[in-house]
């Protein structure tokens, strides 16, 4: 079994078990060593501590060791919600956007969703594999360690599939963890348009067995949004999903309070990702009930789309568990870098940088059932790291946010970056 050493980490950041996600003021706790050490057998975090006690706990060392010298070492970014597996790309619409049209209206008009999903069913698979790999690469390369992946731009049985088979083959290849969720119900088909119950129907029956069958999804969404789908729809399609074993993680508040908070809670969903709309009712509802989910911002979202960012203090003080991720797509956050995905959710929503760390960490590992894995640094867990340039602090990493700040990136104990 190999090992590797890091060795003279100026600060070790987030070292604590992990076995649970951060609720409320848990999130601005954020445990480090100082000028530390840590060692990698395999593709695990084997032990770790401060440099004066590194001759004690190991008289023999590794043969390769990398000085850390004024750098920082954390766990790598774990990305809960993405739609990284698309074709094409929508930047006429991002055109249409400046001169004053909005999300449902490009939509209305046969974009948005309904664009991307042409592009899927005319593309061969296997080259949708490889534009897929290529995105999955430039995202490690920007620290991102694990990452969750929607279908949703099928919306038959056959392109659905064509999704979900393309997100299990980066799971085989990738170091990443890759977690597949299935997103069928992320818009009408424009032939269903005036009939949802027998989409609806199509996606119970139809999809749904064969994604089962075939083991080609660990979660399932729905878009719950005005013109979308509705809570009672929602409900519906989560809970054929959950005879299938699968839990819900769900698109609600983008755009408008309907209910869909509420309806996530009653589901029990791992997560409610976006939030940009909340009433004092959903605010409410969240510090009474006894629902233990996370709280997932996409803050790249609001920012492509200029929309209000998520109410992130609101949430704290409700004592919510926040994560962060990229919501990286075409139509409304072509990025998946977690970096600038960090540094707006300090920005803009006003987390402090030990929040907004945490949030892309460990909660962010649990919003995609891999807490017990990954999000801290802890022996035992897979050794997915970031070693950063020379930086002064924690802090300048969200300051400085058009600068690459990465040296390094560690995935399963190997240098990929």
């Amino acid at each position: 079994m190999s090992s590797r050493l890091l060795k003279h980490i100026r600060q070790l950041i987030n070292v604590h078990p992990g076995d649970k996600p951060l609720y409320g003021e848990q999130m601005a706790v954020l445990p480090l060593v100082e000028n530390a050490w840590l060692l990698m057998e395999g593709n695990e975090i084997a032990g770790f501590g401060p440099m004066a006690d590194l001759e004690r706990v190991l008289p023999n060392l590794p043969d390769e060791i990398i000085n850390c010298q004024d750098r920082l070492v954390l766990p790598a970014w774990c990305d809960s919600h993405t739609h990284l597996v698309f074709a094409g790309s929508r930047e006429h619409e991002f055109v249409d956007k400046i001169g004053g049209m909005d999300y449902a209206q490009i939509n209305q008009r046969g974009g948005g969703i309904l664009h991307t999903v042409r592009q899927i069913e005319e593309i061969a698979e296997d080259e949708l594999f490889r534009i897929s790999w290529k995105r999955l690469e430039e995202i490690a390369k920007l620290g991102t360690g694990a990452v969750e992946i929607k279908s949703g731009y099928g919306l038959t049985v056959e392109s659905e599939l064509k999704m979900l088979r393309v997100i299990r083959r980066l799971r085989e290849k990738s170091r990443l963890q890759v977690r597949a969720t299935f997103l069928g119900a992320h818009t009408y088909p424009v032939h269903y348009r005036d009939n949802h119950a027998a989409y609806i129907e199509e996606i119970v029956h139809q999809m749904l067995p064969v994604i089962a069958r075939d083991n080609l999804a660990d979660y399932i969404d729905v878009f719950c949004e005005k013109g979308f789908f509705s809570p009672e729809e929602m409900q519906t399609i989560c809970l054929a999903g959950q005879q299938y074993g699968l839990q819900a993680k769900l698109h609600v508040n983008q755009l408008n309070s309907i209910g869909g908070f509420a309806g996530g809670m009653k589901l029990n969903a791992l997560s409610l990702d976006h939030l940009e709309t909340l009433s004092s009712t959903d605010i409410d509802l969240l510090k009474n009930a006894d629902w233990k989910g996370l709280c997932t911002l996409l803050p790249t979202a609001a920012f492509f789309l200029r929309m209000q960012y998520p109410p992130a203090r609101v949430l704290l003080e409700a004592g919510a568990a926040l994560a962060l991720a990229s919501d990286y797509n075409p139509g409304s956050s072509p990025s998946g870098n977690m970096n600038f995905v960090i540094a707006l959710a300090c920005i803009q929503m006003k987390l402090f940088p030990e929040e907004a760390l945490n949030a892309a960490t460990v909660n962010g590992a649990y919003a995609m059932g891999l807490g017990h894995r990954l999000g801290s640094i802890a022996k035992g867990k897979l050794a997915n790291l970031i070693i950063t340039q020379p930086v002064p602090s924690l802090a300048y990493l969200p300051y400085c946010f058009g600068s690459n700040s990465i040296d390094k990136v560690i995935l399963g104990g190997e240098i990929v970056a």
